[in-house]
C-alpha cells in the first residue's frame, strides 16, 4: 500500500489553526534557502538561542504561543474571515473582514513594522542573542503568517474557515480545513509521516528546485509583484485575495457530499494548488526578509542571488 494511502489519525494531527506545524517549519526553511548572507547574519541575531539561526525551526512558534494563557490575544491573528458565499461568490474586503482585535493581514503589516524596527537595532549593536522577546516575536510571526495567509481556509468564513465542515480523508473522519492543513501536504508529498522540523525534507527541496527552475504554470517572479515591507497592509491584502479565490474555484466546489476526499480525485486536484500556494508563501518570506534586512541596497543583483 501506498504511503499516501497510510494518512491515520496518528500521524495527522491536524492543528485548527493553519498548515500543520510542521509545514509552517517546511516553508521557513525554504525560505532560509533564498536569505542572502547578511539577511541569514541578522535574523539569526534576533531568534532565541533554541532556535540555532533558523527561522524554519522557528516558524511554528506561534500555533502554541497562541494557545496559552499569555498568547491567546494572538488566537485570531491567523486569519482574516470573509463574508461572501463560497462556492458561488468569493470576494475579501479587508476593511470590512479584518476583526476589532485582528487579523492575519493586520499582523503581517503590525508586526513587519516591529521587525523593521529591529532589524536596525540589531545592525546599530543593541543587542543581539535573541535578547529582545518583542523582535524574536516579530520575526516568528512574520514568518508563520507568510504561511498562514497562504491556506486559502485562512481566508474564508464560511464553516468557521472549514473547522466545522465535516468530510472524509483517507477513511479517517476529519474536517475540510484539517484537509488542507496537513492531509492534502503529506498526500502530495507521498509520505507517512510528519515532516521534519529541523531541516528541509526532500519534498520541499523539490518545491524549491522548480522556483529557481521556472517550473510552476506561473513564473514565480510574478509572485513578487506585491512584496514591498513598506506597504505591508496593501501586499498581504492582495495575498489574502488569491487565496480567498482558491475557495471558489477549487476548494468548496469541488467537495461532493458522501465521498473520501482522499480517494475520490479531490486530493489529487489539490495537490497543485497546495503546492503553488506553499512555493508562492516560501518565496514571498524569503524575500520579504531580504528586502527589510537590505533595505534600499535591495538590488537587481541581490534578486540575480536567487538564481531565477
Amino acid at each position: 500500500m501506498s504511503p499516501r494511502h497510510l494518512l491515520v489519525g496518528a500521524v495527522l494531527l491536524a492543528s485548527s489553526m493553519a498548515w500543520n506545524t510542521d509545514v509552517h517549519n517546511q516553508i521557513g526553511f525554504m525560505a532560509e534557502t533564498f536569505f542572502l548572507p547578511e539577511t541569514s547574519s541578522v535574523l539569526a541575531k534576533i531568534l532565541e538561542p533554541q532556535y540555532n539561526g533558523s527561522v524554519g525551526r522557528a516558524a511554528a512558534w506561534a500555533d502554541a504561543y497562541a494557545h496559552t494563557d499569555e498568547g491567546r490575544f494572538s488566537y485570531q491573528w491567523h486569519w482574516i474571515d470573509t463574508h461572501d458565499h463560497a462556492p458561488e461568490h468569493c470576494y475579501l474586503d479587508y476593511a470590512h473582514d479584518c476583526a476589532k482585535g485582528g487579523c492575519v493581514v493586520s499582523a503581517i503589516a503590525n508586526q513587519t513594522g516591529i521587525l523593521h524596527e529591529c532589524i536596525s537595532g540589531v545592525k546599530s549593536g543593541s543587542w543581539s542573542g535573541g535578547t529582545n522577546l518583542t523582535c524574536s516575536y516579530a520575526l516568528k510571526w512574520v514568518a508563520h503568517f507568510l504561511g498562514d495567509i497562504h491556506q486559502p481556509l485562512h481566508a474564508n468564513g464560511r464553516a468557521v474557515g472549514g473547522n466545522t465542515y465535516k468530510v472524509t480523508f483517507g477513511n479517517v473522519s476529519t474536517q475540510l480545513h484539517a484537509v488542507w492543513d496537513g492531509y492534502i501536504p503529506y498526500f502530495a508529498a507521498n509520505v507517512s509521516k510528519p515532516f521534519s522540523n529541523q531541516s528541509i525534507d526532500p519534498f520541499f527541496t523539490g518545491l524549491v528546485s522548480r522556483i529557481r527552475k521556472n517550473q510552476f504554470y506561473e513564473a514565480p517572479y510574478m509572485w513578487l509583484a506585491c512584496s514591498d515591507p513598506s506597504k505591508p497592509e496593501e501586499c498581504a491584502t492582495r495575498w489574502a485575495k488569491e487565496s480567498n479565490r482558491w475557495d471558489c474555484d477549487y476548494v468548496y466546489s469541488r467537495v461532493r457530499n458522501g465521498s473520501d476526499l482522499g480517494t475520490d480525485g479531490y486530493a489529487t486536484g489539490a495537490v497543485p494548488i497546495v503546492e503553488l500556494q506553499i512555493s508562492k508563501a516560501a518565496f514571498r518570506l524569503g524575500t520579504w526578509l531580504n528586502k527589510l534586512v537590505e533595505g534600499n541596497r535591495y538590488s537587481r543583483e541581490a534578486q540575480d542571488i536567487l538564481e531565477l
